[in-house]
């Protein structure tokens, strides 16, 4: 990458002014390096007191985000805006997922406190200036296929179609709220899932489980049509008899053999 509005001086603070003027918000420090002739000692120097001014933010080693007026009393610009250079920068696929790709898609009930990331590999969390970038392992996670690219201010970013939110939502369950909650969610994220893709999204899907929980979470919603083909193609597939919710005796369960699974919680939904 290059600098081509004007010559730089040599200065960090030119550096960053002239970055977002070209619409960028986030910069490596190799790249940084690459421009200025400074010695490290003075580019650290620089790049702390720009820190200090609340000009740039550090969510990684050596990767730096620009944080513009408009958005210094709230801390950092939206991980939105620069969570397709971090992950280049770490060299990882990744797709916004769960809760926050469930909002990206209208099912923003109730906005997410976090910004969730899938990945194939383990990341520990971000947490800086308000906001936390929460990362998820998946190692089934292909990029190339059911994703979104959805514009964001500086372009666009990986995320997972309704389908596979839906599925990491059951899949990642616990983490994210609860199946209450989820099911709120799901509820919302049902208008823009379509059957078809439900169908391709669960021959992906390794583990069964996730699918019969979510099958029967989206009839128990009235979403039997979403279903059909999914249920018809998962009868012909080898199934363990499993609970609902994992972790609760099944005793005096219901047994739905629609989806083969013990009913061992009932799911309360919020009004939307």
């Amino acid at each position: 990458m290059h600098i081509g509005l004007k010559m730089l001086k040599n200065s960090v603070k030119d550096f960053v002014e002239n970055i977002q003027a070209e619409g960028r918000y986030s910069f490596e420090k190799s790249e940084l390096n690459n421009q200025l002739n400074l010695s490290p000692e003075a580019t650290q120097s620089a790049l702390k007191r720009l820190a200090r001014k609340n000009r740039i933010a550090t969510p990684r080693k050596g990767f730096y985000v620009i944080i513009p007026l408009e958005y210094r009393s709230g801390g950092i610009i939206p991980a939105s805006w620069f969570i397709n250079q971090l992950m280049t920068f770490l060299d990882m696929n990744y797709y916004v997922g769960l809760l926050s790709a469930a909002a990206l898609h209208g099912a923003a009930h109730q906005q997410p406190q976090e910004f969730h990331v899938v990945t194939a590999k383990q990341i520990r969390p971000i947490e800086i200036k308000g906001i936390r970038i929460k990362f998820f392992t998946k190692s089934t996670i292909k990029p190339e296929k059911r994703i979104n690219h959805i514009k964001t201010e500086t372009g666009y970013i990986n995320v997972s179609n309704p389908e596979i939110t839906a599925l990491d939502l059951i899949r990642y369950c616990p983490k994210v709220g609860g199946f209450n909650f989820i099911s709120t969610v799901l509820l919302e994220l049902s208008e823009k899932i379509k059957a078809s893709e439900l169908l391709q999204a669960a021959k992906m899907e390794k583990n069964q489980v996730y699918i019969q929980r979510l099958g029967y979470i989206l009839d128990y919603l009235g979403k039997e049509k979403l279903t059909t083909k999914l249920n018809q193609w998962f009868r012909k597939q080898k199934s363990l008899r499993i609970s609902l919710a994992p972790g609760i005796l099944a005793e005096d369960s219901n047994l739905n053999q629609k989806w083969n699974i013990w009913v061992n919680k009932i799911i309360e939904v919020d009004e939307l």
